[in-house]
């Protein structure tokens, strides 16, 4: 259950979600709420103010799994009129991964093509999982600015 500071401080426009792969498996959480009540998903979250994707999605790794990640590449972003999720590659860094016991009854370590032959593992989840295996995606790219922690993310070009 969220606090009513916790509340006020989310940005519920604002979300991201990661693709953690190890030794041929994924990390997924099976969720327990809302439209994805008993799916594996990619563990994710909204923002908070003032917080970049890229904080966000380790947050919310080492909240709802118990595991650090390190963000990678991006791999997509969708949009509507309301708000916006985007998706990382994050790579473990460490922890024994557990369900936080509020937001997934579980979080497992799956074989990568089971995972995309799994009926509880939504659409959007398997792509996200594909795009992380076969796909370049796009990586922080450095430029010159005078805004403080704006971030740029470009195409990778293949070596």
């Amino acid at each position: 259950m969220l606090s009513e500071e916790e509340i006020k401080s989310t940005n519920w426009t604002q979300s991201v979600a990661g693709v953690c792969i190890r030794d041929g498996k994924v990390l997924l959480a099976r969720h327990t709420y809302g439209g994805g009540a008993g799916k594996l998903i990619i563990p994710g979250g909204y923002l908070k103010f003032g917080e970049l994707p890229e904080e966000t999605v380790v947050r919310e790794y080492e909240e709802e799994t118990g595991v650090t990640v390190k963000p990678g590449k991006l791999l997509g972003i969708r949009f509507n009129a309301e708000c916006w999720y985007a998706v990382f590659a994050v790579s473990y860094v460490e922890g024994e991964a557990r369900s936080d016991g509020d937001e997934n009854s579980e979080v497992v370590w799956m074989d990568i093509e089971e995972a995309l032959q799994d009926e509880t593992v939504p659409g959007l989840t398997k792509t996200m999982i594909e795009c992380a295996v076969k796909t370049e995606g796009m990586g922080l790219t450095p430029y010159q600015t005078t805004k403080p922690r704006n971030v740029l993310y470009t195409e990778l070009k293949a070596e």
